[in-house]
């Protein structure tokens, strides 16, 4: 294959701009798949992408492309568009040389778009602007434009404008993609070397790698090896995504392919490593790939099974999604409430609620979900060095913590200029520290703060589109560590500690965090036969308390005269079986109710 025939590129955007609409238009021009074959959101495997409109995993595809009498291989890769799932693009941006911005001409650059065109940037990719939906009758297409042109610096005649839903400008934007993106440098004669974006675990091939070959060339029979495990094995079968894994004789040098590695190990395959030929590994000659930065999960929540002769399934499923989740932390967990588990690191709540789902529709585990928390860094009187705790249950004694420092990280908000007040309120009432501003466009702003990881975790994305109507977005990274002052809450239940709700907050936030959960209880719980006492408590002092009344059965229904007496003795009797229940009784926390604290 000649050099200029090949051009590899993915798509970037803020979250719903229409990045997999306008990828099922390009596999509908390039007769990719056929129109039968064809249905919205094609390149979204998932059931859940499907029924959320968003996508989580990226997916490259080929098409063949025929313009000015030549045939073009394209290579694309689409990418997701939240916060969360920031990894996956930069993985994906690592195996291509140019990407199409999209802006959505009823919104305008959101926080998203920045975020992935400085990452696009850093790689320095060829970068193709485009703003989609201009057939919508909200859409400002004048008002995108200039807001490109600020951000990138273009010409009015370099931004295309375009309609992934009735397909307006997408030639265009395929022809552009042939005449500006720069072709891979070809390398087919040099030792093998090629980076793995992603993988997946297939029941019966093992573990599939998706590879971008930089150099050399790989095909079916080859005995290769992964660079920084040292693993070797044979390759099963490489092939191309149409978009459906399809077998070819060998992927060379520049092209994006799949690769059946034979590992039944996900460990053994990790995103971000050089697969290279056996043979380089025994004269190590060959230099590896630059791979990726290790991702570090922000999010932290303890995974357990309801049934507990579930855990050897709920290990293997996490294990499964681990090699496709290259983001995904866990280890090992005992909690005497809820028994084995594993404690898991997500990049955010969507991250988390997206494996939880899964894990329920793949593999049909039932689970308890504990309060997440984040990692705290905590400095023991004793001790130099400090430790890291992100779990609530080995939180030290208050007496040996000499300071506690918490994760904060850079917050950017893009919101029109009419809601910068409520936007900047939010921002303060959750601890953020105001920074700086940017006017993007005449009524856009950018502004900057630093804010602490909790403070965004649970409701902060709700308030802020609440504040500004909808219109306003964020983006965030982890800045570094600052002191704080925070201490562990604990949630009593029928005078029973329950491990799963323990939670770190604020001191000064304390009692009305505690009350909050101690109502919520209150109204989730399903009614015992005894009076159940739901406290909030910080070490042995009780901050907030609740009672939930006891089912009555009316022992007094089958008296139809007599003395008044007769009555009081059946009800005292009532009254101390109540109280012996009481004592002995324990209370079973329904799923419901875990769901209903996480979501305070």
């Amino acid at each position: 294959m000649i050099e200029k025939n090949i051009r590899n590129f993915c798509i970037i955007a803020h979250i719903d701009h229409g990045k997999s609409t306008l990828a099922d238009r390009f596999l509908e021009l390039t007769k990719t798949v056929a129109k039968r074959d064809m249905k919205d959101q094609l390149l979204d495997q998932m059931d859940i992408e499907r029924e959320r409109g968003i996508t989580i995993k990226l997916q490259p595809v080929r098409m063949n492309y025929h313009f000015n009498n030549q045939d073009y291989e394209l290579n694309l890769i689409d990418t997701p568009g939240h916060v969360d799932f920031t990894y996956e693009v930069s993985r994906s941006l690592a195996a291509v040389e140019g990407a199409i911005l999209l802006v959505d001409a009823t919104q305008g650059v959101q926080a998203q778009t920045l975020a992935n065109l400085y990452l696009a940037l850093e790689q320095d990719l060829t970068i193709i602007p485009v703003i989609n939906k201009i057939d919508l009758p909200a859409s400002q297409v004048e008002k995108c434009r200039g807001e490109l042109k600020n951000l990138l610096g273009c010409a009015d005649e370099e931004i295309i404008l375009a309609s992934g839903k009735s397909g307006q400008g997408v030639e265009e934007i395929l022809q552009a993609v042939v005449r500006l993106v720069p072709p891979p440098v070809l390398k087919p004669e040099a030792p093998l070397r090629a980076l793995i974006f992603d993988s997946v675990f297939d029941e019966y091939k093992g573990v599939i790698a998706f590879v971008r070959v930089v150099d050399g060339q790989i095909k079916a029979g080859d005995q290769v090896a992964m660079f920084s495990s040292r693993k070797e094995s044979e390759v099963l079968e490489v092939g191309m995504f149409k978009p459906k894994l399809s077998p070819v004789a060998s992927l060379q040098s520049g092209e994006i392919g799949y690769v059946v590695t034979g590992l039944k190990e996900v460990r053994e395959c990790k995103v971000g490593d050089t697969i290279i030929a056996a043979l380089g590994v025994a004269q190590n000659q060959v230099i590896p790939l630059p791979g990726y930065k290790e991702v570090k999960p922000m999010v932290f929540a303890g995974i357990f099974c309801r049934d507990g002769s579930d855990f050897p399934k709920l290990r293997d499923s996490i294990e499964k999604l681990k090699s496709n989740d290259a983001s995904l932390t866990f280890e090992p967990e005992n909690s005497q409430a809820l028994g084995f588990g594993f404690r898991c690191g997500f990049l955010g709540l969507l991250h988390l609620e997206i494996f939880q789902e899964r894990l329920l529709r793949e593999y049909g585990l039932d689970l308890v979900v504990t309060t997440p928390s984040v990692a705290y860094k905590i400095y023991l009187k004793n001790r130099p060095e400090p430790e890291i705790i992100y779990n609530p249950l080995h939180w030290p004694d208050p007496g040996v913590i000499n300071s506690i420092e918490e994760p904060v990280m850079k917050l950017d908000l893009v919101t029109p200029k009419d809601y910068l007040g409520g936007v900047m309120q939010l921002a303060q009432e959750k601890r953020g520290v105001y920074l700086n501003t940017e006017y993007l466009a005449e009524d856009l702003v950018l502004v900057h703060y630093q804010i602490p990881l909790t403070a965004i975790l649970v409701d902060f994305y709700d308030k802020l589109k609440s504040v500004s109507s909808g219109y306003a977005s964020l983006n965030y990274e982890f800045f570094g560590y600052q002191k704080a002052e925070v201490i562990k809450l604990d949630i009593l239940v029928a005078e029973d500690k329950v491990e799963a709700l323990s939670s770190i907050v604020y001191e000064d936030e304390a009692f009305r965090v505690g009350r909050k959960i101690c109502e919520t209880l209150k109204e989730t719980l399903p009614k015992q036969q005894f009076l159940v006492k739901i406290q909030a408590a910080i070490g042995g002092k009780i901050v907030a308390s609740e009672h939930l009344s006891a089912l009555r059965k009316d022992v007094t229904a089958k008296l139809y005269g007599g003395d008044w007496t007769r009555r009081a003795k059946l009800l005292e009797k009532q009254k101390k079986g109540k109280k012996k229940m009481m004592q002995q009784g324990r209370v079973e926390i329904p799923p419901e109710s875990f769901l209903a604290v996480l979501k305070r």
